[in-house]
């Protein structure tokens, strides 16, 4: 059985409060991506509406429900025509909640949602938080978690959805400007990506976006990783919207995480010695 397919990650700029003009570039774009062959395409965080709300009613009078709004239509329609999957970031309503989300649908419609569980700075006060966990999806391209941009700093989201089985885990994210960062180095994003990768044998997926929106700049760097820790395509550049494109075997990838002669991290754990839940000492 061939399990190999090419995986595509959308690098491009939302307009902020417009659905529509995001719905046609979202889709334009994946249209690109089906025509150079892709089966999987990620767009990044917030691609139907933009992402630096002032406030949780700002953001409510943007966010959709799901599957019913117009841009998870838009995508689920799309996917059954040209028979493929997308991921893509979405504020979501749900009842009063109000969510920064990414959804994952196929070519029979909505596979699954995830809410960002790990909100950064002014988040806090306007989303509501993730209360299911990380997710994963079972698809015929192989198990698919997902994250959000923040949520790769923190290693628990990687080691969540390898626990489950996750081939891939793919990162739809908003990147900004690390401080302190020297310009010769690669990005932190990056680096989390990576190290999320090796450390769990997986794929990892990281596509952000460029622009700047409400003084806000974003740096763009989007990448796909090996489950290996190495880049497969990208960093993309900081400024320039564009498709990052790499031949991926999600099923076939399993063997190097439980046969690897060497090294197995997932099943090499000591969680005897750990220390897996308390506070955090100050």
């Amino acid at each position: 059985m061939v399990t190999r397919f090419l995986l595509a990650g959308v690098q491009f700029e939302p307009v902020f409060g417009d659905l529509d003009a995001n719905i046609a570039r979202t889709t334009s774009w994946i249209r690109r991506a089906a025509d150079r062959g892709a089966r999987l395409v990620v767009l990044p965080e917030a691609a139907s509406a933009g992402y630096v709300f002032a406030d949780r009613a700002e953001a409510a009078r943007y966010a959709q429900p799901v599957p019913d709004g117009p841009t998870v239509a838009a995508w689920a329609r799309l996917a059954a025509e040209r028979d493929l999957w997308v991921v893509g970031g979405i504020t979501e309503r749900d009842g009063e909640g109000v969510y920064n989300s990414a959804v994952l649908v196929g070519p029979t419609g909505l596979v699954g949602t995830f809410r960002k569980a790990h909100l950064w700075n002014d988040e806090k006060n306007i989303y509501h938080p993730n209360r299911e966990g990380f997710p994963v999806f079972d698809t015929p391209l192989g198990r698919i978690g997902i994250g959000i941009c923040y949520d790769a700093w923190f290693p628990e989201t990687f080691r969540s959805a390898a626990l489950q089985g996750a081939d891939l885990v793919v990162l739809p994210s908003n990147w900004v400007p690390v401080p302190g960062q020297s310009e010769a180095a690669p990005a932190m994003a990056n680096m989390m990506c990576m190290t999320g990768a090796h450390s769990n044998q997986c794929y990892v997926a990281g596509v952000s976006r460029i622009g700047v929106e409400r003084g806000q700049p974003f740096i763009g760097r989007s990448v796909l990783v090996g489950p290996d820790g190495w880049p497969l395509a990208g960093p993309a550049s900081p400024d320039r919207e564009e498709l990052v494109l790499a031949e991926v075997d999600l099923i076939g990838s399993r063997a190097l995480r439980w046969h690897n002669p060497f090294n197995q991290p997932l099943a090499d754990r000591r969680r005897d010695l750990y220390v897996l839940d308390g506070p955090v000492v100050s």
